[in-house]
């Protein structure tokens, strides 16, 4: 999907607040980042998707402040928690009267993780609170795929929500669906790495490979070729996280977005306000 005018002051904010993550008391780092940025809007390709132009972003924030993974420390808070909780909400998705739809509804809640959003979300309130959002023929049309699909891709999105993602990874295996697991190349704002997915475990439970890119979304051109000829040779795709939808909406058919709404940009484009659980299958 193409961005709009609405995406500019959001990476603004974004920019700030990696500076201030990274920086916190310089406020002239923070001040040249922010300059850095504005002046490139005007050159911008706005037919291009918001993860593509937010990898330039944060492309030019590391360079200007020479750390390699701003996030790291919130990532691995983010992947201690969920492995804490996950525990308790295995036993919440076994006790279910659809196990498959509890770990699904427990993959999106962990959506909320994303330090790239203006909005703080408490996504271990949710966890708890929030009641099944998923649209029901979505979800049939989903369950029905899993009946008939022996494989699956999923694209990850963020530490944190990448353990909660094991709990579907699961409920899909013991559906006999072999699922691979697909995490991006290089850090970029809190998105799972290889190393976040060797931290929650998922690589001892499935194949877990890397998309190549170093954007927060898939975006087709960066991806690298190996990873874009798996998508071609797997029938069943499930993408998580709105970055991945914002990316691969209307450029690649047959998939299952799972995702949380999370600007007015996402608001319009759905028909769902900011903090519904999304699952519409393209």
């Amino acid at each position: 999907m193409y961005s709009t005018l609405d995406c500019l002051p959001c990476f603004l904010n974004q920019a700030l607040k990696c500076a201030r993550n990274v920086a916190p008391e310089n406020e002239e780092i923070h001040r040249k980042i922010l300059v850095e940025w504005a002046t490139r809007f005007k050159d911008l390709d706005l037919t291009q998707p918001p993860p593509a132009l937010a990898g330039e972003l944060y492309s030019d924030i590391a360079s200007l402040i020479n750390v390699y993974d701003p996030f790291q420390e919130e990532k691995l808070a983010s992947n201690r928690q969920a492995l804490k909780l996950l525990p308790d909400l295995e036993k919440i998705v076994q006790n279910s009267r659809d196990p498959l739809a509890a770990a699904l509804e427990i993959s999106i809640i962990g959506n909320y993780i994303d330090s790239g959003v203006d909005r703080e979300f408490n996504w271990v309130e949710r966890l708890h609170s929030e009641d099944r959002q998923i649209d029901p023929d979505s979800y049939n049309l989903f369950a029905n795929r899993v009946k008939t699909s022996d494989r699956a891709l999923i694209l990850g999105d963020n530490a944190g929500e990448i353990v909660l993602d094991t709990l579907l990874v699961r409920e899909l295996q013991k559906r006999d669906c072999e699922v691979t697991y697909a995490v991006r190349e290089k850090p970029i704002i809190n998105d799972a790495t290889y190393s976040d997915a060797e931290y929650a475990g998922l690589d001892q439970i499935c194949e877990v490979i890397s998309s190549g890119v170093d954007t927060p979304g898939t975006v087709l051109p960066k991806c690298n070729p190996e990873f874009k000829d798996r998508m071609r040779q797997t029938p069943f795709i499930i993408s998580k996280g709105q970055g991945n939808f914002e990316a691969l909406l209307n450029e690649w058919p047959g998939i299952f977005f799972a995702f949380k709404v999370k600007c007015s940009v996402i608001e319009r484009a759905t028909g769902h306000p900011v903090g519904r659980s999304i699952l519409m299958y393209q």
